[in-house]
């Protein structure tokens, strides 16, 4: 079972990247293809976590990301990490 307060709390961080016009639009698409995978009701909480987590790792290293956009980012991915680490113990 997934941590709908831990996934709220990711959502809600995703969503302030992708409204913030600093961050380059290749960044935003990432943080809301993220944010709507975690939030699909057609795949099993184990693929979404998956699937956000490859997201974002695939633009962690955009050189035109703004250090608080990247610091975001990596918060995110942990606390997707604990919650997948938590689901298969």
């Amino acid at each position: 079972m997934m941590g709908a307060a831990n996934i709220g709390q990711v959502v809600v961080i995703l969503e302030t990247i992708v409204g913030d016009r600093t961050v380059p639009k290749n960044i935003r698409k990432a943080a809301e293809d993220s944010k709507s995978a975690l939030t699909s009701a057609e795949k099993s909480s184990e693929l979404k976590i998956s699937t956000a987590i490859h997201l974002l790792d695939e633009i962690t290293n955009d050189p035109n990301m703004p250090l608080y956009t990247r610091t975001q980012i990596w918060n995110v991915v942990s606390m997707l990490e604990q919650l997948r680490r938590e689901m298969t113990n």
